[in-house]
């Protein structure tokens, strides 16, 4: 079996997840703290969500930062496991310093600023109603792309300088799924910050409506980064023949699948124009 592989522990039930917390540390320290914090801000989070029964758009207001702690704490930690593919040497680099600064910076922005107006009250998203807002839209906006584009350069570093002991299936995994990443999750995401989904909960967890609503198509592009990868890595410890064939399979299929769910959220989705920060003078 590749070391490799065997490292990825996917076939180690008994394995705790304080050692998947330490081997993830030991691969990108700052991220995988950065998560932890997120994690702990769940706490007092669930706790206001308790006590405060506020409703936005007929969603508790406390919904939304929730959503986005895990969203991102997630993330980072997927990130941080990631850059462990890498040499010593690259993980250490320029590069790597950039992907966990950018992340790190732009995730404090967007979920200091999503919880500080579901304390007010307010939306965080579409919310016009005045130039301040609007520039702190846009400011958020800016840095969930600068996110995204952390994927793509990592993509390129793995592909690039991943040691030849990697099992292919499982680094083609982890390169597609990345990719995949920027470009479906930033393709839906640039769609939907101007596409306001519809008012109300939506499906049970996650709130999300069968039409006019492109946040599942968003979820597909952003959780490529988890699922591109699982399915590698199964595939890879399947000893299949054909298994990198059936990767790029998959990866098609992934593809499809999120060109049908944007297909159904434009269907009845509604356009919000985002106005000027300021008058023009």
């Amino acid at each position: 079996m590749n070391t490799t592989l065997t490292a990825l522990a996917l076939h180690q039930p008994g394995r705790s997840a304080a050692s998947w917390l330490r081997e993830t540390h030991a691969r990108e320290p700052r991220l995988t703290v950065f998560a932890l914090l997120l994690v702990a801000a769940m706490l007092p989070t669930l706790v206001a969500l308790g006590l405060d029964d506020r409703l936005l758009r007929g969603v508790t207001v406390w919904a939304k930062p929730l959503k986005f702690m895990a969203s991102v704490a997630l993330f980072a930690l997927t990130t941080a496991w990631f850059v462990g593919l890498l040499p010593a040497a690259r993980r250490s680099g320029r590069a790597v310093r950039g992907i966990a600064w950018t992340i790190i910076g732009a995730g404090t922005f967007e979920i200091g600023y999503i919880t500080l107006q579901a304390a007010l009250g307010e939306g965080s998203h579409f919310n016009f109603k005045d130039g301040l807002h609007v520039v702190l839209y846009q400011m958020m906006g800016t840095g969930a792309v600068a996110m995204t584009a952390t994927q793509a350069v990592l993509a390129w570093l793995i592909a690039k300088h991943a040691p030849a002991s990697i099992d292919r299936t499982w680094r083609d995994a982890v390169v597609i799924g990345l990719a995949l990443t920027f470009l479906l999750g930033t393709g839906a995401g640039g769609l939907l910050s101007a596409m306001q989904p519809p008012a109300g909960a939506g499906l049970p967890l996650v709130g999300w409506h069968l039409a006019g609503d492109l946040r599942p198509a968003h979820f597909l592009g952003i959780h490529a980064q988890q699922l591109l990868p699982v399915a590698g890595a199964l595939l890879a410890l399947s000893g299949l023949a054909r298994a990198r064939t059936l990767l790029f399979v998959f990866a098609a299929g992934y593809v499809a699948l999120w060109v049908a769910a944007m297909v159904t959220g434009l269907n009845g989705a509604v356009l919000t124009p985002m106005p000027m920060p300021y008058p023009a003078p």
